[in-house]
């Protein structure tokens, strides 16, 4: 998971708009995409896509924040699971699952102890609340080995400051998909939206590896 820069999120969309939502956002060079345990029908879209997702992607649930919800992502074949609080009985069970966690957390002490249990991203959540960028750059000051994930407050426009920070992924919805795209089921626009976001990361971080 910390080789993947962004990670979409989908929350509240109807099943039959997830699969073009999906197949659109991976052709244009998405390479996880998050649907949220809160979604109606969240497990079922899940068990019923699984079986598109192409080589190399990987289709994952997110919002578990209990080990009930993450042994029900695991029934419906989530490839990754990711929470937005830090349980680590729900750490556990992924890495006895061999299912890569993306495990929520926002303190210094929670970032620790979720890296501590064995999550292979650490995703703190809601960056935005507690400075953004500049947060994440803090936490790496003592914690400068830890993978990082931002969540919650990541633009287009500021996508660069958080790489910059330290930050190795980014989970993103609609400044990914695109508020007016997904609220009007255009999938050609959302890929279009999807590959310009990816584009800019991915220039973004070439940048910093040149820079070093």
């Amino acid at each position: 998971m910390k080789n993947i820069p962004v990670i979409g999120i989908l929350r509240g969309v109807e099943q039959d708009f997830f699969r073009e939502i999906m197949a659109a956002s991976f052709e244009n060079g998405l390479e996880a995409i998050e649907i949220t345990m809160n979604t109606p029908g969240a497990g079922r879209i899940v068990a019923e896509c699984r079986a598109l997702v192409p080589q190399g992607k990987l289709l994952g649930m997110g919002t578990i924040r209990s080990l009930d919800e993450a042994k029900a992502a695991v029934d419906a074949g989530a490839m990754f699971m990711v929470t937005p609080n830090l349980d680590t009985a729900v750490i556990d069970f992924a890495v006895l699952q061999k299912i890569p966690i993306v495990a929520g957390a926002l303190t210094p002490t929670e970032v620790y102890n979720a890296w501590r249990a064995g999550a292979d991203l650490i995703k703190v959540f809601p960056c935005g609340a507690l400075g953004g960028a500049s947060y994440i750059k803090d936490l790496l000051g003592p914690f400068d080995d830890l993978p990082l994930a931002a969540v919650g407050g990541v633009t287009f426009e500021n996508v660069g400051d958080f790489f910059r920070a330290g930050a190795v992924s980014v989970g993103v919805s609609t400044a990914l998909f695109g508020k007016q795209a997904l609220q009007g089921k255009n999938a050609e626009n959302i890929g279009n939206n999807v590959k310009k976001f990816i584009d800019r990361c991915l220039q973004i971080k070439d940048g910093l590896l040149s820079a070093t």
